[in-house]
């Protein structure tokens, strides 16, 4: 996915229209750190997701749940 394909999948799936800045940055955050890895194809960069990416968006996803559990014991009690 290109930088260009992160901001069209966020605006057609969630409505909203996010910076080109701000997801390059990001992009190029997330590349520094090692959780995606950036390649050239047909004339723009597309990234992928490295191993470490994936165990990241793992540990995201299993904190949901926690997260939602605990906000919802903290006000809806």
């Amino acid at each position: 996915m290109s930088g260009y394909d992160v901001i069209t999948f966020i605006h057609r799936k969630f409505h909203r229209l996010v910076s080109s800045g701000t997801v390059y940055s990001t992009l190029y955050y997330m590349e520094r750190n090692g959780l995606i890895q950036g390649r050239w194809a047909q004339g723009k960069r597309v990234y992928a997701l490295t191993d470490k990416g994936k165990e990241t968006v793992r540990v995201i996803f299993n904190l949901k749940e926690k997260i939602l559990g605990l906000i919802t014991n903290l006000f809806v009690s």
